[in-house]
């Protein structure tokens, strides 16, 4: 396994490259060779505070003056360069995050690019209207952007998400500070560098690294940022809410997630089991809308958990930079440590381990690696069934008909995701109806488009992002009244 390292890498605030104001940095550790490969600035509430006065400035100037269509031009220019640039920023996104350089190369930051295009093309079609009222009046509205937005990403998807949220932010006229998660900062970082390249005036995308719990903490709380687009866990969510409350500022949240994968009896068994193995080991389990609750009709549970286990015991972690691994390291020694706790909580509360529940080795000694893992014969209120985990462990659950099935998959504090595995159209629509997720597959799983919205229910958090959805939380609307009284 090769080791890549990367240069300090600084902050960037009004299209400079600096140090943090306290001269802090931090180290960037490959969660595949548990070596330092990066370090990187590590800002306080000083930068901050620069970040949004540069991008305040860059809002009532040249960027505020700019028209739609050219503003258009310029978020397509990232898309360009970011797939012109795509195998350098995809090798970093493997090395900082530990996800197979496939994903990174020919999934994710493709399909960031698309993000970055498919908003490019909104920019000049985002319009106000007109409105009959009565009286003799013309009244009209505008569409106008929010102002200063920061966009906190996570580790697990860290420049795709990026896109997600600076992408529409851009096309509709806002300015953006990017704050990326403190261990996986360098594709950020790159898009940064992008920006400049392109030509984004100085102060429309600053990109500050540092600590969720100083950084973040400052952002959510300055006075001169409008929004806050947030992905990360609930709880961090929950104290996003209560922080922004004292400037009222707006926010999009999309949180966690205990997703159902739920297969019918009459499913076609050999698809249901590549979707429950894609739903909860792709990306290592490290998905927000990861098919993490299996929940299977019990007459056909016990061949569906014995080709299961097989399967699972058959994907064999890699070097994530080999193209042929498909199966990574967890991003970081606190994540692998999550995971064996809860593996340990659930031998405890009686679950049965068909699969995995070990630390793997792929012949270096080093890394964060685990087995994929699967459980059987799991309580709806166990601890692996309700709370999220967020790593490759999946537990399995029986159910005996439609409506029981329904009832367990509604039982959790979340509602991200769900899939149905069936063969009956009418059963697949009438779950769709009532399962409480934003997203619901019918014979597929972790399928997205920028063109679809993508957000939850309950606890996974409120707001869309992708889509023509996302365009009303990057922007406000003003009624404009003229009198046409002679």
């Amino acid at each position: 396994m090769s080791l890549t390292v990367v240069e300090h890498k600084k902050l960037l605030i009004n299209n400079e490259w600096r140090d943090a104001a306290g001269g802090k940095t931090m180290d960037v550790v490959n969660p595949a060779t548990e070596e330092v490969i990066a370090t990187v600035a590590s800002a306080d509430a000083s930068d901050v505070d620069d970040a949004v006065n540069a991008a305040r400035a860059a809002l009532n100037g040249p960027w505020g003056r700019m028209s739609a269509r050219e503003r258009g031009r310029l978020v397509s220019r990232l898309a360009d360069r970011l797939m012109e640039r795509a195998d350098e920023v995809a090798r970093l996104e493997t090395l900082h995050n530990g996800k197979p350089i496939f994903e990174s190369r020919q999934i994710e930051i493709p399909a960031a690019a698309e993000c970055l295009e498919y908003y490019a093309g909104w920019a000049d079609k985002i319009m106000g209207e007109t409105i009959p009222v009565k009286g003799n009046y013309l009244t009209y509205t505008l569409r106008e952007p929010l102002g200063v937005v920061a966009a906190i990403v996570p580790w697990n998807f860290p420049l795709l998400l990026a896109a997600w949220k600076v992408a529409p932010a851009l096309a509709c006229g806002n300015v953006v500070i990017l704050k990326p998660a403190s261990q996986t900062p360098l594709t950020a970082i790159a898009l940064g560098e992008i920006a400049v390249e392109v030509g984004l005036p100085p102060g429309v995308l600053n990109v500050i690294t540092g600590p969720g719990s100083s950084v973040g903490q400052a952002i959510v709380e300055h006075p001169g940022i409008d929004k806050i687009a947030f992905t990360g866990d609930t709880s961090t969510g929950k104290g996003i809410m209560r922080a922004a409350a004292d400037t009222l500022k707006k926010i999009t949240l999309e949180l966690g997630g205990k997703s159902p994968n739920i297969v019918l009896a009459d499913a076609d068994i050999d698809a249901a089991l590549r979707g429950a193995t894609t739903g909860i080991f792709y990306g290592k389990g490290e998905v927000c809308a990861a098919g993490s609750r299996l929940l299977v009709d019990k007459s056909i549970k016990s061949e569906f958990m014995d080709k299961l286990a097989a399967r699972a015991k058959k994907m064999v972690a890699g070097d994530p930079l080999d193209p042929k691994t498909r199966y990574g390291a967890l991003a970081s020694k606190k994540q692998l440590e999550t995971v064996q706790r809860y593996v340990a909580i659930a031998k405890n509360e009686g679950a049965t381990l068909v699969a995995g529940g070990e630390r793997a080795d792929i012949g270096t000694g080093k890394g964060y690696f685990f087995q994929p893992t699967v459980f059987d014969q799991v309580a709806p209120d166990a601890t692996i069934s309700r709370e999220e985990i967020f790593g490759p462990v999946l537990a399995t659950i029986e159910f005996t008909d439609l409506d029981e099935a329904i009832a367990l998959a509604n039982a959790s504090q979340y509602g991200l995701a769900a899939a149905v595995w069936t063969r009956d159209i009418k059963k697949a629509h009438y779950m769709a109806r009532k399962l409480q997720a934003g997203t619901v597959w019918i014979n597929t799983y972790n399928i997205y488009d920028t063109a679809a919205p993508f957000g939850g229910y309950k606890a996974s958090g409120f707001g869309r992002e992708m889509s023509s959805h996302a365009l009303e939380h990057y922007t406000q609307v003003k009624s404009v009244w003229v009198d046409l009284n002679m």
